[in-house]
């Protein structure tokens, strides 16, 4: 089937459909959602059977779904209709939640229903919870749809209806946090609904802020309102009932930059008293296996992040133990360096080369662990540098589900490094690793398989990946063969280094992202920037837009002629 996937921007649900509907066989491209006429010309140039819309912010134009059939993604249960469907879930303490496929109609969300599934809540952040089951439950519906339609059945309800009921979108006011009314429960509640877009308000110190990723504080007592204490970089700020750990804040103009906590508010909370709160690293053992978690906020790692994993792992091998995992949040194994935190510095160049350099450090530190195995254990998402940690690693085990864009280039003709120049060819092979640096596509869980980027697969279910993890990791610990693994591991490193040391491959790397962070070029910058700050694109990038790359060698064989 020739699907057209018209999208806001390319998001992770979207990425998810685009791999799994190619997956299955079906000639998949994608249009974003820029401008009706644009949206027009892809529909003239592909020709698609099906259009699916997995995450729009305007309606579809009424000459495109009259003349192509359009299904819609919706966040919400049956019978839920406006724009802040998941928000308004996480609000009213909604104990299941389900995301519904419509066609689309003049009036929104009200046309036919093509497929639906439901899914218990989890108290979670909005964005945790569409990254796994609105995701989830979106492409099951989405082929449940494809089904009906090669079957020709046609849509399994004439209209939206069910228990839900049509909601406005949220407003700034349902997202304001007063701690001498709210309970930490309650405001965790709002933030969770916020969060990561557009965060909910709250006056700290004074001033104005927007507030995400919050983790209630135990045991911390204070006066409603106040700050009471900090750990690294978040804040702990009193309710009238409980605390909360308040790790990043935003201004709320609109050109401001969601950074940690402490960072952002910097005198105001400097004299606050340390106390033990949440921590980005966490050391255990279970069945002769050290296993490190990790979690940075939204997978972005800064110099001092990476600092702080690196120190981690050093500590953990100091522990004689035979295999090592690395386990990433389930929402986002790593993206690489901290563009956020770099946009902000005094100088981007100068902190990106820091970031790039610290990030090489801890790569480092892993291929250079010879003593024992190490798996990076993939929970969650992973992009550009953050691929390219996990290969470092002597396996890799993802979790289905998990998308992976092993790639630079988006980012301004990004070079790249965390040593990728050696790790990518060793993995896959010379050809293979330049075709997938250039096709800047996303990647799932069989592709990275097929292609030597995992070594293992974990179940769907965070829960079941979890259990599977720790069973196969104590399995390896136990292996008869391990201690000649790791044998051959140390004789493959060493051989590798004396045929070309990773110092060769750091600086020829190195001399290349200097180009990117100081050289004439501002392309980096410039996309830096229009990231951080979700610049409107004015056009879909190629190598997703399939129906224009055609339509480009099409016009220029013309002109040839």
């Amino acid at each position: 089937m020739r699907i057209l996937l018209l999208c806001h921007n390319f998001n992770s649900l979207s990425q998810r459909l685009h791999v799994d509907l190619r997956r299955a066989g079906h000639e998949v491209t994608v249009e974003l959602d820029i401008h009706d006429d644009f949206t027009r010309e892809a529909v003239a140039l592909f020709s698609p059977d099906l259009v699916i819309a997995p995450f729009l912010k305007r309606p579809i134009p009424a000459d495109v779904w009259r003349g192509t059939l359009c299904l819609i993604v919706h966040p919400g249960i049956r019978g839920d209709r406006g724009p802040s469907a998941l928000d308004w879930a996480i609000l009213d303490g909604e104990a299941t939640w389900g995301v519904t496929l419509i066609e689309a109609r003049e009036e929104m969300d009200a046309g036919p229903v093509w497929a639906w599934a439901e899914f218990p809540m989890r108290p979670a952040r909005k964005s945790s919870l569409y990254r796994h089951e609105v995701t989830q439950a979106a492409v099951a519906c989405v082929f449940e749809a494809i089904g009906r339609i090669e079957r020709r059945e046609g849509a399994a309800l004439p209209a939206n209806w069910g228990r839900g009921c049509e909601r406005p979108a949220c407003r700034r006011s349902d997202r304001i946090l007063d701690p001498t009314r709210h309970s930490a429960e309650e405001a965790l509640r709002i933030i969770r609904a916020s969060d990561g877009d557009p965060g909910a308000t709250m006056t700290i110190a004074g001033q104005t802020f927007l507030v995400f990723d919050a983790e209630r504080a135990e045991g911390v007592p204070g006066p409603a309102g106040t700050l009471i204490g900090r750990s690294r970089h978040a804040l702990a700020m009193a309710f009238r009932e409980g605390a909360l750990w308040i790790g990043h804040l935003r201004r709320p103009d609109s050109r401001s930059l969601k950074l940690p906590a402490l960072r952002l508010l910097g005198a105001e909370a400097s004299d606050l008293p340390i106390i033990e709160g949440p921590e980005p690293c966490r050391y255990r053992e279970e069945n002769g296996v050290g296993l490190l978690e990790f979690r940075f906020h939204n997978g972005a790692m800064s110099s001092e992040d990476c600092d702080t994993l690196r120190k981690a792992i050093t500590r953990a091998k100091a522990h004689s133990l035979p295999v090592l995992v690395l386990q990433g949040d389930a929402d986002r194994w790593s993206n690489g360096i901290h563009l956020g935190i770099i946009e902000g510095a005094n100088s981007a160049a100068d902190e990106s080369w820091r970031n790039i350099n610290a990030m090489n450090d801890l790569v480092r530190e892993i291929i250079e662990t010879d003593d024992r195995l190490v798996v990076a254990a993939v929970l969650g998402n992973a992009g550009a540098g953050g691929v390219f940690l996990s290969l470092a690693a002597d396996e890799v085990w993802m979790r289905e589900g998990v998308i992976l864009n092993p790639h630079y280039k988006d980012m301004g003709n990004l070079y790249g490094s965390e040593y990728w120049t050696y790790l990518l060819p060793a993995r896959v092979g010379e050809d293979r690793a330049r075709r997938v640096t250039q096709a800047r596509l996303p990647m799932g869980v069989d592709e990275a398989l097929e292609l030597g980027l995992a070594t293992r697969r974990l179940p769907g279910n965070v829960e079941s990946a979890d259990w599977e993890l720790l069973r196969a990791a104590a399995e390896l610990a136990a292996s008869p063969d391990l201690a000649r693994r790791i044998a051959a591991k140390r004789a493959r490193r060493t051989g590798d280094e004396a045929e070309k040391p990773l110092a060769a491959y750091r600086e020829e790397e190195l001399r290349r992202m200097r180009r990117n962070f100081y050289g004439f070029d501002p392309s980096y910058h410039v996309a830096r920037y229009n990231f951080i700050h979700k610049t409107p694109k004015s056009r879909t990038p190629v190598t997703l837009a399939v129906h224009r790359a055609n339509a480009d060698h099409s016009d220029r064989r013309s002109t040839m002629r």
